[in-house]
């Protein structure tokens, strides 16, 4: 099992800097299983978890500093981005970020190739490929797309259905609703 080192250094030091101190009976905990690594932190984040990729808040200003300035993590707002960024490069499910009772989860997947990923897994990837293309001032396309998950050309029907099912969930919309052309179709989150 290989998880790329920046991501599990960016997803422990927002479990570390989002914690919620008022809550008590529980620290910063990393599990590792054999297909994922889950970091979970007290506290409810103050954000949607949707918007962890271009948004942030720091709930411990003074702490997210102090490791900035240790180096443990980088400028402010830009760990999550890293997190699916690097996620993409090793073909990895995209992470999934939940919320329980008290906590907040960050769950890093290892390696599964796509036509075993479910679709929830494939709507999460394509909608944080599509925020990530967005934070970047780019669009998603479905060429960025098929490079985002290795697939050829001849993929495109494949990725087709993955942005469908994704606009299906709200996730996305077409960046012009008059293009008509699905060969020049460009696409942004839904609350762009």
């Amino acid at each position: 099992m290989m998880f790329p080192s920046i991501a599990v250094r960016e997803l422990t030091a927002n479990a570390l800097i989002h914690q919620d101190f008022s809550e008590s009976g529980a620290a910063v905990r990393i599990e590792i299983y054999s297909d994922r690594i889950e970091f979970t932190n007290l506290g409810i984040p103050s954000i949607p978890t949707e918007r962890f990729i271009d948004e942030d808040n720091a709930r411990n200003e003074r702490l997210a500093d102090l490791s900035r300035r240790l180096r443990l993590c980088e400028k402010r707002g830009s760990g999550v981005d890293k997190v699916i960024n690097v996620v993409e490069l090793f073909q990895l499910p995209a992470p999934d970020f939940r919320v329980a009772d008290r906590h907040t989860i960050a769950v890093l997947f290892a390696h599964v190739e796509l036509d075993k990923m479910s679709k929830s897994d494939k709507i999460r990837a394509c909608y944080q490929h599509c925020v990530l293309k967005y934070v970047m001032n780019e669009k998603m396309s479905n060429q960025s797309l098929r490079e985002r998950f290795k697939l050829q050309d001849s993929k495109s029907d494949l990725v087709s259905r993955i942005i469908r099912d994704t606009i299906d969930a709200g996730k996305i919309k077409l960046d012009d609703p008059e293009n008509f052309s699905k060969r020049y179709a460009r696409y942004i989150p839904t609350r762009a």
